[in-house]
């Protein structure tokens, strides 16, 4: 076993939990901030409901950890536990998401926008308004909104999209070029150049 947990993969630590309860905080240390950041772009925006999604997500996971289904990797398995008490959380409080995500450089919303015939220089000449990318992004369906969020700002493969959304690899594609092009068209109708 190793000494050091931040040095053990997710499946050691939750072996290692699973042998000792109190092993756990340290699945919790792992993932707090991450799920924060993620339950934040989903649109859980005020602290106080996010640390109380964020305490449900944990108490999930602990309760169903013997569960964990070992096909999926447990970055999937987490994150889906994640996404479900967010979208839970909407139902109960009947809000739409109001998301704010926080840009690092706008990388994030080039990528995003970039499509196959696009030129690097001439997505990152582009000035980009975060805030009507956000609106625009939180006007799209949930269908769109959700793999574009994961894939763009989570940086999660298509596969992984696909275990956390529980859909085929094959419609992660779809739905984030779809998504994108959605995107484009509600910020083209908003006046921004892209």
């Amino acid at each position: 076993m190793h000494e050091n947990p931040s040095s053990m993969t997710d499946e050691e630590a939750v072996a290692m939990a699973l042998l000792n309860k109190e092993f756990f905080g340290h699945i919790v240390l792992r993932y707090q901030d991450k799920l924060s950041s993620y339950v934040h772009r989903l649109g859980v925006r005020n602290e106080q409901d996010r640390e109380d999604v964020l305490q449900n997500i944990f108490i999930k996971v602990y309760k169903n950890l013997n569960g964990f289904d070992r096909s999926l990797s447990f970055s999937s398995w987490i994150y889906r536990i994640a996404h479900n008490e967010a979208i839970s959380w909407y139902r109960k409080t009947n809000v739409r998401p109001e998301g704010h995500m926080v840009y690092s450089g706008g990388e994030e919303i080039v990528q995003m926008l970039s499509t196959g015939e696009d030129s690097a220089e001439k997505m990152f000449d582009v000035q980009v308004n975060a805030d009507e990318v956000q609106r625009a992004l939180y006007e799209l369906d949930e269908k769109y909104r959700d793999p574009l969020i994961l894939r763009f700002f989570e940086h999660k493969e298509y596969e992984e999209i696909g275990d956390i959304l529980k859909i085929p690899q094959g419609t992660v594609g779809t739905l984030i070029h779809r998504g994108k092009q959605e995107l484009k068209n509600k910020l083209s109708q908003q006046h921004l150049h892209i």
